[in-house]
C-alpha cells in the first residue's frame, strides 16, 4: 500500500475530572445515546470477557464477497446501528462499496463521492446520531451515510494530499480526523458544523499518526506512525503532547484499541527487525510490551478480551489476551502485502478483517459467554478506526 501524504495552544483548561464517554444506551434494543461512566462501561465488558471462552473448533475462516476486491479498496469498517458492516472505501476506481449484512450476506451500496478516484477516504466513526462519516484521506468533500442508509456529501474546511487518517468520536459527540499529514486538526460537532484546531505536532512531509483512541478520560489520543511525540486532544479540546518510549520513523504503528482495564494498545506496523509492542495504562504512563511478530494494521477488541491484531503483511494471527499473554494462530488466507487494514466486532462474537487487496473476507468467531450489549458495539470506544 502506498501513502502520499500532504500548532499551537488550543482553548481551556479541563475542570472535571468525571471519566465519560458518548455511548449509546447500554442495552440490546436501544439506538439512541446517552453518556455511560467508564467504570460502569468496564463493567460491562469485565462482565462480558469473564464469561468467554474459546471452542475447540476452528475460529477463523473466509466468506465469500460480492466481488473480488482490486488493489487497496477499503480501509476500515464500521458497524451500523442495524449491525450492516460497512467497509470504508479507500480506491475504488467505478466500483460500488461492499457492506455485510445483519444475517452474514454481502452486498454493495453506491457512492456519491470518489467511486473514479484514488486514495479517497481512510476509516470512518459511528456519529452519535447514526450516521456514519467516512473520514477524508485525499478526498475534497465529505461523505456519509445515514442511519436510514442514504448516501450524501458535505463541505470540508480543510483538505490536503493525505490530510487524515481514521477518526474518533469524543465524550462531547464531536468527531476528530486523526491528522496524517494534515497541518490542522479537524472536527465535526454533533450539531455537523465543520471547524478546525491548531495542533502542537504535525507535518506535511511525513506520515504523524494513523488511527487514534477514545481514552477512559475522555482524551483521544492520536496513534503515532511517524510522529515523535505523542498527541492527544482532552474532552474539553485542550491539545498537549507527550513522551513516547518507542518511536521509529515511517514505521510504528496503525490504530489502536482500547482494553477493558482502559489501558491504550497500539497495534504494531512495519518496523524493520524490531518487534516491540506499546501501550498506555489507565494513569497515562507510556510503557512497552513484547511482541511474537509484526505487519498489522488496526486491532480489534472480542467480548472475551482478546485484541486481535489485523493481519495486513503478517501471514499468522496474533492477540493479547486480557491477562496480557501474547499468543499467535493460524490465518486461512494471507497475501505478500496489505491483506486486510481494520476491523468490526459484532455484538454475537464475530470479528470480520475488513479486505484491502484481499479477494475474500475472513472473520473469528468467538464463544463470548456473554455477548456485548449494542452499546458496548456501537461505542466509540471500539467502533472506528
Amino acid at each position: 500500500m502506498t501513502f502520499v501524504y500532504s500548532s499551537s495552544t488550543v482553548f481551556r483548561t479541563e475542570t472535571s475530572s468525571t471519566v465519560r464517554g458518548t455511548l449509546p444506551t447500554a442495552n440490546d434494543s436501544s439506538i439512541s445515546t446517552d453518556l455511560v461512566a467508564w467504570n460502569k462501561f468496564s463493567n460491562l465488558l469485565k462482565k462480558s470477557s469473564n464469561g468467554g471462552s474459546y471452542s475447540s473448533q476452528t475460529l477463523v475462516s473466509t466468506y465469500t464477497l460480492v466481488r473480488t476486491t482490486q488493489s487497496g479498496s477499503y480501509i476500515g469498517g464500521v458497524l451500523g446501528l442495524d449491525e450492516t458492516i460497512y467497509f470504508i472505501p479507500y480506491s475504488m476506481d467505478g466500483y460500488p462499496a461492499q457492506k455485510v449484512n445483519p444475517d452474514g450476506t454481502v452486498s454493495t451500496y453506491s457512492l456519491i463521492y470518489g467511486t473514479h478516484q484514488h486514495n479517497n477516504f481512510f476509516g470512518g466513526v459511528l456519529a452519535p446520531n447514526g450516521d456514519i462519516h467516512f473520514i477524508p484521506h485525499n478526498a475534497e468533500v465529505g461523505q456519509k451515510i445515514s442511519a436510514n442508509g442514504v448516501v450524501s456529501t458535505y463541505s470540508l474546511v480543510y483538505t490536503g494530499s493525505s490530510a487524515y487518517a481514521g477518526g474518533v468520536v469524543g465524550a462531547n459527540g464531536d468527531i476528530h480526523f486523526i491528522p496524517a499529514l494534515a497541518a490542522v486538526g479537524q472536527k465535526i460537532s454533533a450539531a455537523g458544523v465543520v471547524s478546525t484546531y491548531s495542533l502542537l505536532q504535525s507535518s506535511t512531509t511525513s506520515i504523524q499518526y494513523l488511527g487514534g483512541v477514545l481514552a477512559p478520560n475522555g482524551d483521544i489520543h492520536f496513534v503515532n506512525y511517524a510522529a515523535p511525540r505523542g498527541q492527544k486532544v482532552s474532552a474539553a479540546g485542550v491539545v498537549s503532547t507527550y513522551s513516547l518510549v518507542h518511536t521509529r520513523t515511517n514505521a510504528a504503528y496503525f490504530g489502536g484499541v482500547l482494553s477493558p482495564n482502559g489501558e491504550i494498545i497500539f497495534i504494531q506496523y512495519v518496523s524493520g527487525a524490531l518487534v516491540r509492542g506499546q501501550k498506555i495504562s489507565i494513569n497515562g504512563t507510556v510503557s512497552t510490551f513484547s511482541m511474537l511478530n509484526k505487519d498489522y494494521a488496526g486491532g480489534v477488541l472480542a467480548a472475551n478480551g482478546d485484541i486481535h491484531f489485523v493481519p495486513y503483511t503478517a501471514t499468522v494471527g496474533q492477540k493479547l489476551s486480557v491477562d496480557g499473554v501474547i499468543s499467535t494462530y493460524n490465518i486461512p488466507y494471507t497475501l505478500i502485502t496489505g491483506t486486510y487494514l481494520g476491523g468490526v466486532a459484532k455484538t454475537n462474537g464475530e470479528i470480520h478483517f475488513v479486505p484491502h487487496n484481499a479477494a475474500v473476507g475472513m472473520k473469528i468467531t468467538t464463544n463470548p459467554g456473554i455477548p456485548w450489549t449494542k452499546g458496548i458495539a456501537l461505542s466509540p470506544y471500539f467502533n472506528k478506526l
